[in-house]
């Protein structure tokens, strides 16, 4: 698939999908779905579309899926207002984009030093974290289900190495969410661009650096074409799970049986999405070096130990924002310790013996 294929194709395509059929959607609800993503958009995009689809079948088209890509009907960053205000019923999104509407929507994405896709749905399954997620998001006219997840994405695509924290200040950076307030402290430019937009900005010059996803994601974009170093694991998203948002009046208008083939259908592309990306990213980040050339570097502990300082300020000035934030921090450091203190001695004890003994990651 050709970049400017994809990342125009919300400008170029025919509009909305209908996924349910006419015959049967004539009696249904109708679900409006506005995302984030371009249409056809590698990972994120093709997700949003699966799911959007799979609700509708699922349905056997008692719900009348119409789903809209970014910039289809409305813009990617206008799709929480869309959905608030009643105008479409849903939409597909990283709920970190909304800090500004509440910094506590950062916790129900990713944060710094935060939970791995594993802990973080633990959390929200089992461990309270969808009842805060709700009590957050409800205070906007808003219901939100997990619906995607990208696992540990990538520290980014720089054009210079990193080898100390001062190599960061004056870079102008795409990074969203905590992490990029993170990067602010340590003297960083940062701004928040849909998708579509990073790699032209990047290739002009107005950004030196950014984030996105991983090797399978990343790879579609080209970043490679303007910034040379690709740096493995960061500590801005270690999860980046997704959000299917929906209208709150709309969800509780619907019945039991209604509701439970939404959750499934959510539930069903959240472990998909993540396998996928899992599957897929070692052999783009083979593409990547191999077809590209490109650098992959790592930050070093220097640089990691100041992310860590600059993470500590972000998390008190997080809780200062209101009560409801610190509900939520508290509530997600205490999980973190639990599930995560408990991941250490186990899964990631074995993984990084295996490595070892394997020689992987060398």
């Amino acid at each position: 698939m050709e970049r400017r294929k994809f990342l125009k194709g919300a400008a170029l395509g025919a509009g909305a999908t209908a996924l349910a059929t006419p015959a049967l959607a004539q009696g249904g609800k109708t679900m409006t779905i506005v995302s984030t993503w371009p249409r056809d958009f590698p990972g994120l995009g093709t997700s949003a579309q699966r799911l959007a689809a799979r609700i509708g079948q699922l349905s056997d088209g008692a719900i009348n899926v119409e789903y809209f890509a970014a910039g289809e009907r409305v813009g990617a960053f206008d799709t929480f207002d869309e959905v608030a205000s009643g105008n479409s019923q849903a939409y597909i999104a990283a709920d970190y984009y909304w800090v500004g509407k509440h910094p506590a929507f950062a916790y129900f994405t990713t944060v710094p030093f935060g939970m791995t896709v594993v802990e973080w749905n633990a959390w929200v399954k089992f461990g309270g974290g969808q009842a805060l997620w709700d009590k957050v998001s409800g205070e906007f006219g808003l219901k939100p289900l997990v619906c995607g997840a990208t696992g540990t994405q990538a520290g980014g695509w720089f054009n210079k190495e990193i080898n100390s924290p001062e190599d960061l200040k004056g870079l102008k950076m795409r990074i969203p969410g905590l992490g990029g307030n993170v990067m602010s402290k340590l003297g960083v430019s940062t701004v928040s661009l849909p998708g579509g937009q990073i790699y032209e900005n990047l290739v002009s010059g107005a950004i030196d650096a950014t984030e996105w996803v991983g090797p399978y994601n990343d790879y579609f974009m080209k970043f490679y074409e303007a910034a040379k170093y690709y740096y493995t694991a960061g500590m801005h998203e270690p999860n980046a799970n997704l959000a299917l948002g929906m209208n709150k009046a709309w969800w509780e208008s619907l019945s039991d049986w209604e509701r439970a083939v939404i959750e499934a259908a959510s539930a069903e592309e959240t472990a998909n999405m993540y396998e996928e990306a899992m599957a897929l990213n070692g052999q783009y980040l083979n593409k990547l070096i191999n077809e590209q050339g490109v650098e992959v570097r790592e930050f070093g502990e220097d640089v990691w130990d100041a992310f860590g300082e600059a993470a500590a300020e972000v998390f008190e000035e997080t809780r200062d924002h209101s009560d409801l934030a610190v509900e939520v921090d508290d509530a997600f450091q205490a999980a973190l310790r639990e599930i995560g203190g408990a991941m250490a001695l186990f899964e990631t004890k074995f993984v990084n013996e295996r490595n070892r003994v394997l020689g992987l990651g060398e």
